[in-house]
């Protein structure tokens, strides 16, 4: 990657911070005008009231972040122009490249584009902490930015330009931008809607033009992709994700299902009305092929009046014709826009499919009499549309946690009269047994009418809403069932029986069928150290196996797993946690192969280095060879999403990053053996030294509470960002805490705990005890991708943690003892960290990140007035509670406010 042209940010975004001054002025906010750091003024902003200081920087870091995504659009815009600047890691060109370097030809690579399938997972966990209102509000100012680009315009349409960037930040600003009551689930589906519905399907020409012009440049014969794109699709959570979440009820979870599916389709509508409009081509002009006589002829039966008049509605429009009549075929009314209704008739089309083959046959129709440019404008686009969201836009996950499932069954064996004593904490054996016993039984525990309790009921009546679902529209739009903290072979078959019971599971001569993938979850490090022996156990199961051959319906055996990233580090380390990830999807990986399996890894990484975050090509470089396959599932969390994906160009950067990246290592790891690197004992016994060093601190007496008073995870835990609780059952302890809020807290206190501690033990011991091995490791840093990417991402938290700050939320801690102690560990392992890396690297952090550097610079600028007031709020508001001071309220919203700030300042939460 090219460094970021620094010059041009500050000049966008001093551009920016004056425009947005001059409106401070002009609103009568002159003070808060003179209180922004980076304008020179030496104003400290302490006299500016907090609401109205944390509102003007959070705006002012909106502002850089938008002016820092500006300068790296247009500077990917030079690179593609000049032939002679190498190209970018991980993107096309680079893949093609790599490829062509490594043997593989054309047509071979072509013939394995087909294969490749990204799936992003869009997720509502609790880390985006701008309104969906600011953030139309920030999408509409970015594309100002990008306008002003233009050496066109006169200097009267720079001028309106200019004012109406400043209206809008005149919006910005008395508009508000933290959330002062929790959003509920739909307004999280409408936020995820509107990327799956005005972003992502603009984006699909661009991915799409960024290949066909990288394979021309690598010298491909263009003809090879002329029918073939890698597979895009989507996925969420919103209205699924279940676990620790009461509010995501059965009938929330068929809402979403229909809204998807009937914004799906008015896509659908819009975009094919779009290409009938264009195609507007006369047979008086162009010979009608017979094949598309024979088309309108098949389209327009068992259509009625309806099939004749999208016929006549374009005489002598015989491609129109055709067209109109697949308008026509889609299972949604005529009604205009919003007004659209979901329409069920024998006439309409079943599934996506069958329009797609449609489309084909009319694209190769055009192509037969010579319009091959009008085939590739108008209807690959829509084949790709329609490839990628289907009637469904993005296909919907159920999670739920094992220990609900497990009360969940219990209460159903009560209700049939059946001792439930076994299930729950009783011998495992006995409860392996029961469960063997009642999965041979075809019968359900309850009548349907049958009042059930709270567990059964809320599994069961979501699970029957997927039942009816598929009973409707077949398995299209559904994810799988996701089954967190799954600990054994058990925790599987109760999530059959519950299916069963509410017919998603269905009794075949053989034995039970399980209509949708059923996916265990492994989380913490013990949970992934046992994942190859309890997926060996799933897949062995007779129930698993006859599901998966029923879902592949004769195609290929497909087993998914999802591998937690966040609690797998707040478990043990960054350190233990990656090294216990990468293992595990060795084995599993080992263990699918041996049963004639292929593993699909979901990767359930969070929006921060220590939830699994990082560099996406380096990320996909480091998966264990064989893993991947070609097929990439992985959830993007929280402010991620609007990073990624508010903009255009931005989000097809990304999806081009994941695609082009996942078919350059399938191919390239198809190619060498899958041999154990000989440093893997070597950073086997890393991880374990800095498990036991992270351990030893966060099990010392006295750690939770310098946790929580030295972070404002208190305030946190009152915030009104998503809708989820910060704790799965309300208990007071770091195990049951989520690991969103346990990031969030550290990283708003400049610790960035998580990212790097443990670290500096182990490197440190290693140079010390085995200073061979160090050097070798040293040597190793640039050809392990593995090695490269850990040692990258803990840079990155060091970094991005500031010491002077972290000191400064330690003076919260009221009991000097317990400050002082774990203050003196910190510090000690943060230098440990810091020294160990400037000697691998052979230069300090700031020297080999200087791009790093440079942003985290501009960004303190800022970042201190706002961590000097949150101290002290949260000095005053944890008094005001222990004295049950009505103020406390009113504090509360400044310190949430606050929380966003520096939250938009550090461009991350959790």
């Amino acid at each position: 990657m090219q460094p970021l042209d620094q010059e041009k940010v500050d000049l966008d975004f001093t551009f920016l911070l004056d425009c947005f001054a001059r409106v401070l002025r002009d609103v009568d906010a002159g003070p808060v005008s003179e209180a922004l750091p980076w304008l020179g003024s030496h104003t400290p902003g302490d006299h500016i009231p907090t609401r109205a200081l944390a509102q003007a920087l959070i705006i002012a870091f909106q502002l850089l972040n938008i002016a820092e995504e500006n300068a790296a659009v247009q500077q990917r815009r030079v690179a593609d122009r000049d032939p002679n600047i190498p190209p970018e890691l991980g993107r096309w060109r680079d893949a093609l490249q790599k490829l062509h370097q490594s043997g593989l030809t054309g047509e071979e690579i072509a013939a394995a584009l087909p294969h490749v399938h990204v799936e992003p997972v869009l997720t509502a966990h609790p880390t985006e902490a701008k309104r969906a209102t600011v953030l139309s509000h920030y999408r509409e100012l970015y594309l100002l930015l990008v306008r002003r680009e233009s050496q066109r315009w006169s200097p009267a349409e720079q001028a309106e330009i200019k004012a109406d960037i400043e209206t809008l930040l005149e919006r910005l600003w008395r508009t508000g931008d933290v959330f002062l009551s929790k959003p509920g689930v739909p307004a999280e589906v409408r936020n995820v809607l509107h990327y799956l519905v005005n972003v992502f399907p603009d984006v699909l020409p661009v991915l799409d033009n960024q290949l066909r012009y990288a394979w021309q440049e690598a010298g491909f014969d263009p003809a090879l992709l002329s029918d073939t794109w890698p597979k895009l699709s989507f996925g969420s959570w919103v209205g699924g994700d279940r676990d620790g979440h009461p509010l995501v009820t059965a009938e929330i979870t068929a809402q979403t299902l229909r809204e998807m599916r009937l914004q799906a389709l008015r896509l659908l509508r819009r975009r094919i009305r779009q290409a009938a409009s264009h195609l507007s081509i006369s047979d008086l002009l162009v010979p009608t092929p017979p094949g598309l006589i024979d088309q309108i002829r098949r389209l327009s039966s068992g259509l009625g009046s309806r099939g004749a008049q999208a016929v006549a509605r374009n005489p002598n429009e015989p491609w129109r014709q055709a067209l109109n009549l697949m308008l026509a075929r889609l299972p949604i009314d005529d009604a205009p826009a919003e007004a659209a209704r979901l329409v069920d008739e024998p006439d309409r089309y079943r599934c996506a499919s069958e329009l797609l083959n449609d489309l084909r046959e009319f694209a190769g129709y055009l192509r037969a009499v010579g319009a091959g440019r009008l085939a590739d404008a108008e209807i690959r686009p829509l084949m790709q549309l329609v490839d990628t969201f289907g009637f469904h836009l993005a296909t919907l996950d159920v999670r739920q946690n094992s220990q609900f499932h497990d009360r969940a069954l219990a209460q159903l064996l009560e209700a049939a009269g059946l001792s439930s004593d076994d299930l729950i904490g009783g011998d495992p054996e006995r409860r392996r047994a029961l469960l063997e016993r009642e999965v041979s039984s075809p019968r359900p525990f309850a009548h349907p009418n049958t009042p059930l309790d709270y567990e059964a009921a809320a599994v069961v009546d979501s699970y029957r809403v997927l039942a009816n679902h598929i009973a409707r529209y077949g398995t299209a739009g559904l994810g799988p069932l996701i089954i967190s903290m799954t600990r054994d072979v058990t925790d599987v078959l109760v999530v059959y029986l519950l299916a069963r019971e509410a017919g998603l599971a269905y009794a075949t001569p053989e034995g039970l069928v399980c209509r949708l993938p059923v996916v265990p979850l492994f989380e913490t490090i013990e949970d992934l150290e046992h994942s190859p022996r309890i997926l060996a156990d799933i897949l062995d199961h007779p129930v698993t196996r006859r599901s998966l051959m029923a879902q592949a319906q004769g195609g290929e055996l497909v087993q998914q797993v999802m591998i937690g990233y966040s609690d797998s580090n707040k478990d043990g380390g960054i350190l233990a946690s990656q090294w216990a990830l990468y293992q595990a999807q060795r084995a599993m990986t080992e263990v699918g192969r041996a049963r004639g399996i292929r593993i699909r890894f979901f990767h359930g990484r969070g929006g921060t280095i220590s939830r699994g975050a990082g560099p996406t090509s380096r990320f996909i470089s480091m998966l264990p060879p064989g893993s991947l396959n070609g097929d990439l599932r992985l959830t993007e969390q929280g402010e991620v999403i609007s990073q990624k994906y508010a903009n255009r160009l931005t989000a097809a950067y990304n999806l081009e990053l994941l695609i082009a990246g996942t078919t350059k290592h399938t191919l390239l790891q198809q190619q060498q053996p899958e041999e154990p690197h000989p440093l893997e004992p070597v950073i086997g016994w890393l991880a374990e030294k800095s498990r036991v060093a992270y351990r030893e601190l966060v099990e010392r007496d006295g750690f939770i509470t310098f946790f929580r008073q030295a972070t404002p995870i208190d305030v946190i835990e009152q915030s009104r960002i998503g809708s989820r609780p910060s704790r799965r059952t309300g208990q007071a302890t770091l195990a049951d805490l989520r690991a969103i809020p346990w990031v969030f807290s550290w990283n708003q206190a400049r610790f960035y705990l998580p990212g790097w501690y443990g670290v500096g033990s182990a490197l440190t011991a290693l140079q010390e005890q085995e200073p061979a091995l160090w050097e070798q490791l040293r040597e190793e840093q640039w050809r392990w991708p593995l090695l490269r990417y850990l040692l990258a991402n803990v840079g990155t938290s060091l970094q991005t943690a500031h010491r002077e700050t972290m000191h400064a939320y330690a003076g919260l801690v009221e009991d000097e003892e317990i400050r002082r102690r774990f203050l003196d560990l910190i510090d000690a392992e943060f230098a440990r960290t810091e020294a160990a890396l400037t000697a691998i690297f052979g230069m300090p952090l700031e020297q080999r990140r200087p791009r790093v550097a440079a942003t985290l610079a501009r960004r303190q600028i800022g970042l201190a007035p706002l961590h000097r007031r949150q101290i002290e709020l949260l000095g005053r508001w944890r008094a005001q509670r222990a004295a049950d001071d009505p103020a406390a309220e009113t504090t509360l919203i400044d310190l949430l406010l606050l929380v966003n700030a520096i939250a938009a300042g550090l461009r991350t939460t959790g």
